[in-house]
Protein backbone atom coordinates (compact mmCIF):
# COMPACT_ATOMS: atom_id res chain seq x y z
CA UNK A 1 0.00 0.00 0.00
CA UNK A 2 1.30 3.35 -1.07
CA UNK A 3 0.16 6.59 1.57
CA UNK A 4 0.27 9.71 -0.72
CA UNK A 5 0.24 12.63 1.40
CA UNK A 6 -0.56 16.40 -0.05
CA UNK A 7 0.77 19.28 2.27
CA UNK A 8 -0.29 22.63 1.39
CA UNK A 9 1.56 24.87 3.92
CA UNK A 10 0.98 28.56 3.46
CA UNK A 11 1.22 32.04 5.62
CA UNK A 12 1.37 32.23 8.40
CA UNK A 13 2.62 28.72 9.26
CA UNK A 14 6.73 28.81 9.22
CA UNK A 15 8.09 28.21 6.11
CA UNK A 16 11.94 26.68 7.88
CA UNK A 17 9.93 23.84 9.03
CA UNK A 18 9.67 20.31 7.26
CA UNK A 19 6.34 20.13 7.23
CA UNK A 20 5.83 17.71 4.27
CA UNK A 21 7.89 15.25 6.60
CA UNK A 22 6.20 15.39 9.69
CA UNK A 23 2.98 15.50 8.22
CA UNK A 24 3.74 12.02 6.46
CA UNK A 25 5.41 10.37 9.46
CA UNK A 26 2.06 11.24 11.38
CA UNK A 27 -0.32 10.27 8.76
CA UNK A 28 1.10 7.13 8.51
CA UNK A 29 1.90 6.16 11.77
CA UNK A 30 -1.76 7.10 12.79
CA UNK A 31 -2.82 4.73 9.26
CA UNK A 32 -0.68 2.02 10.69
CA UNK A 33 -1.96 2.11 14.34
CA UNK A 34 -5.75 2.53 12.93
CA UNK A 35 -5.14 -1.07 10.94
CA UNK A 36 -3.73 -2.64 13.59
CA UNK A 37 -6.53 -1.38 16.22
CA UNK A 38 -9.75 -2.50 13.36
CA UNK A 39 -7.53 -5.46 12.29
CA UNK A 40 -8.54 -4.34 8.68
CA UNK A 41 -5.48 -5.58 5.73
CA UNK A 42 -3.78 -2.89 4.24
CA UNK A 43 -5.30 -1.97 0.67
CA UNK A 44 -3.09 -2.84 -1.95
CA UNK A 45 -3.57 0.27 -3.80
CA UNK A 46 -2.79 4.02 -3.20
CA UNK A 47 -4.35 5.98 -0.81
CA UNK A 48 -4.08 9.52 -0.61
CA UNK A 49 -5.02 12.33 1.77
CA UNK A 50 -4.37 16.38 1.91
CA UNK A 51 -3.33 18.03 4.93
CA UNK A 52 -3.62 21.81 4.76
CA UNK A 53 -1.72 24.23 6.86
CA UNK A 54 -3.58 27.31 6.84
CA UNK A 55 -4.81 30.69 9.38
CA UNK A 56 -7.52 30.70 11.91
CA UNK A 57 -9.56 33.09 9.32
CA UNK A 58 -9.89 30.04 6.81
CA UNK A 59 -10.77 27.72 9.25
CA UNK A 60 -13.62 29.67 11.17
CA UNK A 61 -15.09 29.95 7.52
CA UNK A 62 -15.06 26.13 6.99
CA UNK A 63 -15.75 25.75 10.58
CA UNK A 64 -19.13 27.90 9.83
CA UNK A 65 -19.98 26.92 6.38
CA UNK A 66 -19.87 22.62 7.15
CA UNK A 67 -20.65 22.69 11.13
CA UNK A 68 -22.48 25.60 11.80
CA UNK A 69 -19.71 27.09 14.03
CA UNK A 70 -18.69 30.53 13.70
CA UNK A 71 -15.09 29.92 15.57
CA UNK A 72 -11.88 29.02 14.65
CA UNK A 73 -10.99 25.23 15.84
CA UNK A 74 -7.43 23.48 16.13
CA UNK A 75 -8.36 21.02 12.88
CA UNK A 76 -10.76 19.92 11.03
CA UNK A 77 -11.02 16.41 8.84
CA UNK A 78 -13.58 16.18 6.08
CA UNK A 79 -13.83 12.46 5.19
CA UNK A 80 -14.23 11.51 1.63
CA UNK A 81 -15.25 7.73 2.59
CA UNK A 82 -18.32 6.80 5.01
CA UNK A 83 -17.98 4.09 7.55
CA UNK A 84 -19.47 1.08 5.17
CA UNK A 85 -16.71 2.49 2.48
CA UNK A 86 -13.52 2.69 5.41
CA UNK A 87 -14.72 -1.26 5.98
CA UNK A 88 -14.26 -2.38 2.73
CA UNK A 89 -11.27 -0.33 2.14
CA UNK A 90 -8.83 -3.34 1.66
CA UNK A 91 -10.84 -4.61 -0.96
CA UNK A 92 -11.07 -1.64 -3.18
CA UNK A 93 -9.78 -0.74 -6.41
CA UNK A 94 -7.90 1.99 -7.56
CA UNK A 95 -6.40 5.50 -6.20
CA UNK A 96 -8.48 6.40 -2.87
CA UNK A 97 -8.93 9.63 -1.93
CA UNK A 98 -9.46 9.21 1.85
CA UNK A 99 -9.95 13.28 2.76
CA UNK A 100 -8.89 16.40 4.02
CA UNK A 101 -6.97 17.55 7.10
CA UNK A 102 -7.11 21.11 8.15
CA UNK A 103 -4.71 23.17 10.65
CA UNK A 104 -5.26 26.45 11.62
CA UNK A 105 -2.15 28.15 12.83
CA UNK A 106 -3.07 30.54 15.12
CA UNK A 107 -4.57 28.14 17.26
CA UNK A 108 -2.60 25.63 17.16
CA UNK A 109 0.13 27.86 17.97
CA UNK A 110 -1.14 29.37 21.04
CA UNK A 111 -2.35 25.82 22.14
CA UNK A 112 1.19 24.69 21.87
CA UNK A 113 2.26 27.73 24.04
CA UNK A 114 -0.43 26.80 26.31
CA UNK A 115 1.09 23.49 26.76
CA UNK A 116 4.88 24.65 26.66
CA UNK A 117 5.29 22.31 23.61
CA UNK A 118 6.63 23.48 19.86
CA UNK A 119 4.19 24.03 17.31
CA UNK A 120 5.82 21.12 15.29
CA UNK A 121 4.91 18.41 17.91
CA UNK A 122 1.04 19.83 18.18
CA UNK A 123 1.05 19.94 14.45
CA UNK A 124 1.80 16.62 14.49
CA UNK A 125 -0.49 15.60 16.95
CA UNK A 126 -3.35 17.14 15.48
CA UNK A 127 -2.58 15.47 11.86
CA UNK A 128 -2.65 11.89 14.21
CA UNK A 129 -5.94 13.08 15.29
CA UNK A 130 -7.13 14.63 11.78
CA UNK A 131 -6.18 11.25 9.91
CA UNK A 132 -7.73 8.58 12.78
CA UNK A 133 -11.16 10.98 11.89
CA UNK A 134 -10.60 10.34 8.28
CA UNK A 135 -10.27 6.13 9.18
CA UNK A 136 -14.16 6.66 10.67
CA UNK A 137 -12.27 6.96 14.14
CA UNK A 138 -14.64 9.56 16.54
CA UNK A 139 -14.75 10.95 20.42
CA UNK A 140 -18.57 11.61 20.36
CA UNK A 141 -19.37 8.86 22.70
CA UNK A 142 -17.03 8.01 25.67
CA UNK A 143 -16.54 4.28 24.55
CA UNK A 144 -15.76 5.29 21.07
CA UNK A 145 -13.59 8.42 22.73
CA UNK A 146 -11.42 6.44 24.87
CA UNK A 147 -10.75 3.68 21.63
CA UNK A 148 -9.52 6.79 19.60
CA UNK A 149 -7.62 8.81 22.48
CA UNK A 150 -5.61 4.99 22.78
CA UNK A 151 -4.74 4.99 19.91
CA UNK A 152 -3.47 8.08 19.33
CA UNK A 153 -1.69 7.86 22.78
CA UNK A 154 0.30 4.84 21.40
CA UNK A 155 0.89 6.43 17.89
CA UNK A 156 2.46 9.66 19.28
CA UNK A 157 4.86 7.58 22.12
CA UNK A 158 5.82 5.50 18.84
CA UNK A 159 6.70 8.94 17.91
CA UNK A 160 8.62 9.90 20.59
CA UNK A 161 5.96 12.75 21.80
CA UNK A 162 4.28 13.35 24.93
CA UNK A 163 0.73 12.25 25.46
CA UNK A 164 -1.46 15.03 24.80
CA UNK A 165 -4.13 13.46 27.45
CA UNK A 166 -1.94 13.90 30.35
CA UNK A 167 -2.73 16.45 32.96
Amino acid sequence: MTLAIDVLPEAPWPEAQPWEALAARAARAAFAASQQATRLDAPTFPVELSIRLTSDAEVRALNRDYRGKDKPTNVLSFPMLDVDELAQLDEMQGEILLGDIVLAHETCAREAAERGISLADHATHLIVHGTLHLLGHDHLEDEEAEAMERIERDVLQGLGLHNPYED
